[in-house]
């Protein structure tokens, strides 16, 4: 059984800015995926060469975005980036909700702290 995993890290970006990052084709190659496609709610990621397709399951504009691997063998599994702005402070967050094995959750973890780097420096946040 794999583990749902949640992870928060904070940007100084403009929800706007942090969003199309999330939700496009432009915005995710520059940090997500080494290439990125998208066919209506069809998304194909490209890393190393390899193609790994996804469906895009939710989308709020400015708040959420839902992907759903194709491949995937439970279909309750997916990855999300949801932004939160906290009312007092202003701080935006982005969480990622994601699914690993148990054995790997620290080395998923691992990754998307590596790719979150990539994001703030990609945003100048």
């Amino acid at each position: 059984m794999r583990k749902k995993i949640d992870l928060e890290y904070i940007f100084s970006s403009s929800v706007k800015v942090l969003f199309s990052r999330l939700s496009t084709p432009a915005g995710l190659s520059e940090w997500f995926a080494d290439d990125v496609f998208q066919k209506g709610d069809q998304f194909v990621f490209i890393w190393n060469g390899m193609e790994h397709q996804a469906t895009l399951v939710e989308l709020k504009p400015n708040s959420c975005v839902r992907f759903q691997w194709n491949d995937a063998e439970d279909e309750e599994e997916f990855f999300e980036f949801s932004i939160h702005v906290e009312p007092l402070t202003g701080e935006v967050a982005l969480i990622i909700t994601d699914f690993a094995d148990e054995d790997e959750v620290a080395d998923s973890t691992d990754l998307w702290n590596k790719q979150m780097d990539m994001l703030h420096r990609n945003l100048g946040a």
